[in-house]
């Protein structure tokens, strides 16, 4: 009896004497292929590799593996049922010796590197800016124009109206000296028919 055998039969529509045959170790990285529904029966591939952090379980039916890969600085981890037949392929890409059985450790390993990676970094405040401010400035100004606008426009009728008063005020005190000259002719006039009665 091989050790890889289960007293229980491992009821599953995939292969499972190449699954147990595989044998992936915690260390592994392998490369899983998983199918994707995409509605009814139509399904796509995609591939997800990573390092195996942990194997429970055996060979049981129940066996899970945990997946880890780093995506984008972010670590992103998946637990795949070893008998599931929504994986399609499972292929070790590199062996590794590992001292332990479960490898989280890489988890604070990955953490502290993040941590190494921040002290590095500068406060910048660099941005595109809001389209909204900028409408909302654009809208402001537009707004302050017109009033500076308006407000010149405004000056400048009163400039004129005070001009106006003023001509007008001159064209009044101009007025009643000719009305004077003409009482002063008038009263010359009376001069001399005054002198003829005589």
């Amino acid at each position: 009896m091989s050790t890889t055998a289960s007293p229980h039969k491992i009821i599953s529509p995939v292969n499972v004497e190449k699954r147990q045959g595989i044998n992936i170790q915690t260390g592994d990285t392998v490369r899983v292929v998983v199918k994707i529904s995409e509605g009814g029966d139509d399904f796509r591939l995609q591939a997800f590799e990573g390092i195996v952090l942990a194997r429970k379980h055996g060979n049981e039916a129940g066996a899970t593996f945990t997946v880890r890969r780093s995506i984008d600085g972010v670590g992103v981890e998946k637990i795949f049922p070893l008998y599931s037949p929504r994986i399609d392929e499972i292929t070790i890409v590199r062996r590794a010796k590992t001292r332990r059985a479960k490898l989280y450790h890489i988890r604070d390993k990955a953490a502290r590197a993040i941590r190494r990676q921040m002290r590095r970094m500068i406060q910048v405040d660099i941005s595109t800016g809001s389209a909204v401010e900028e409408e909302r400035t654009a809208k402001e100004e537009a707004e302050a124009k017109a009033k500076e606008e308006e407000e010149k426009k405004q000056a400048e009728e009163e400039a004129k109206q005070a001009e106006a008063e003023t001509e007008s005020l001159k064209a009044d005190e101009t007025s009643p000296d000719e009305g004077e000259e003409a009482t002063e002719s008038d009263e010359s006039d009376d001069d001399p028919e005054e002198d003829d009665q005589e």
